[in-house]
């Protein structure tokens, strides 16, 4: 029999559903591990099929002033960090490389820098009056078929993206566990500005700056995946906490760690996401990654990938 390569979905369903026809489970021991294999291809193809369909929805709307006169004339994503390439670039080529195409910039200081070809932008105009969620909702119908969001000022390595890409769980965050270790010669960087998970059981139960460090077992990495399913959820709960009238978190009132939740990070979406009793997975790394806040930072970064440990 000529082997034949099937790419199409529909076809190997056609193939499946045709033998299911025959009556294999009379047939051959041999021939039903086929079938079962067949199976699993089918799924696993499904399954595929759904990643791809995912955006990557990139967060580059704010100022960068931590790096002074750097991002002064220029947004700090677009700042050079490898042989001509910018942060955002290496970031959006190293999604490329785990088979992540659809990418979603959110921009907003100093806008019309960026120009990226192949991507979607999205604008958030008003990015010195709202932090990080509000500016991740300005892509919000980009985020239907699921999504994975990070932030547009650090570096990943390949490894990271796939392991987000491999979680199965409808709503899961990258964690350093072992954080600590960055923290010893970044004295620029505080280690109260980072954003802290508490993991019990495989799962968050906890997300904070403001906490005691010992008690929490990782660090936020900035990269999340929220399935289609994961999505809905992030969506309605967000459009309940800023708009219901009911709701305690109104307009001036604190959101979590922030004074408001027009001013609030991804990261007190998460603890209220949690606080309403939504699993919310880690996904470990151990290293493979670097956030550009300072120019210690920026060094930092571009000396790991110069040594290829990037």
């Amino acid at each position: 029999m000529p082997k034949q390569k099937y790419s199409n979905l529909e076809e190997i369903k056609e193939i499946y559903q045709s033998v299911k026809k025959i009556g294999y489970k009379k047939t051959s021991e041999k021939f039903n591990e086929h079938i079962s294999l067949l199976e699993r291809i089918v799924k696993r193809y499904e399954e595929n099929m759904d990643v791809k369909k995912m955006k990557v929805i990139i967060i580059a709307a704010g100022m960068g002033s931590r790096l002074k006169d750097m991002t002064k004339y220029l947004p700090k994503p677009l700042l050079e960090i490898e042989n001509g390439k910018s942060i955002i670039e290496r970031e959006i080529e190293t999604l490329h490389e785990v088979g992540l195409d659809d990418i979603v910039i959110i921009r907003g200081y100093q806008k019309d820098k960026f120009s990226i070809p192949n991507v979607t932008y999205y604008e958030n105009d008003v990015y010195t009056e709202n932090n990080i969620l509000e500016s991740l909702f300005c892509a919000e119908e980009a985020m239907e078929d699921g999504f994975i969001c990070t932030y547009a000022d650090s570096v990943f390595s390949k490894e990271i993206f796939q392991r987000i890409l491999n979680a199965p769980e409808d709503i899961c965050l990258g964690v350093e566990p072992n954080w600590r270790k960055r923290y010893e010669k970044r004295n620029e960087h505080p280690t109260d500005e980072a954003e802290l998970v508490k993991i019990e059981e495989d799962k968050i139960v906890s997300i904070s700056k403001f906490c005691n460090p010992d008690a929490y077992g990782g660090e936020f990495i900035g990269v999340a995946k929220f399935t289609k399913k994961g999505a809905e959820i992030l969506r309605r709960n967000y459009h309940r906490a800023r708009e219901s009238k009911s709701c305690r978190f109104a307009e001036g009132q604190r959101f979590h760690d922030a004074v408001s939740i027009r001013k609030a990070y991804i990261t007190d979406m998460i603890q209220e996401l949690i606080e309403r009793g939504y699993p919310i997975h880690p996904v470990m790394v151990n290293h493979g990654w670097v956030e550009i806040d300072t120019q210690q930072d920026y060094e930092y970064a571009q000396n790991l990938i110069k040594k290829g440990e990037l």
